[in-house]
């Protein structure tokens, strides 16, 4: 049985959300800039109606060739980019994960945020200093942040929060 979560009505019909999304015709986005196919577009519509008992000249071909060719190689640098832009993003991620597993075993101070309601109901914060002892790293909502314990729970710390990191006195 669907869910109620997962459906829409539409004119008195119930239908799936994905099929419905499925279904819907695909909506094109006006362009209103030139790209490449526009422009190889018009160089041939331009070739296909010239009066060839008075042809253009070469070397305006040429020339319109050359910006062409110019305007397909700034489209695949900026895809480059994009790209390597990524790919830069996940390195820095991986590198901070590595730094912060040297934390575990270790113990930290962190300032943890508490929202709550005053008696007539309004929203207020609270900061709380807590301690605790990093037992991993993870990476929640695409940002890397440290597990702790303490006091019998576990926290996901964000970076920002840690105030202080600390080697755990060892008992011999």
């Amino acid at each position: 049985m669907a869910s109620s979560l997962n459906t829409i009505t539409v004119n008195g019909i119930t239908y799936n959300a994905e099929a419905y999304e499925a279904s819907k015709p695909k909506e094109t986005k006006a362009n209103d800039e030139l790209g490449k196919d526009a422009f190889l577009q018009l160089l041939v519509t331009q070739l296909r109606h010239q009066d060839p008992l008075a042809p253009q000249d070469n070397g305006e071909y040429i020339a319109q060739l050359a910006q062409f060719s110019s305007l397909e190689q700034m489209t695949n640098v900026a895809n480059n980019l994009k790209d390597l832009s990524t790919i830069v993003n996940n390195i820095d991620t991986s590198v901070l994960v590595g730094q912060l597993s040297g934390m575990i075993g270790k113990g930290i101070d962190w300032v943890e945020t508490i929202d709550e309601a005053d008696a007539e109901g309004n929203p207020v914060s609270r900061q709380v200093n807590m301690s605790g002892v990093v037992a991993g790293v993870t990476i929640a909502e695409g940002n890397p942040k440290v597990v702790v314990e303490s006091e019998g729970q576990r926290y996901q710390v964000d970076i920002s929060n840690v105030a202080h990191v600390y080697e755990l006195p060892t008992f011999a």
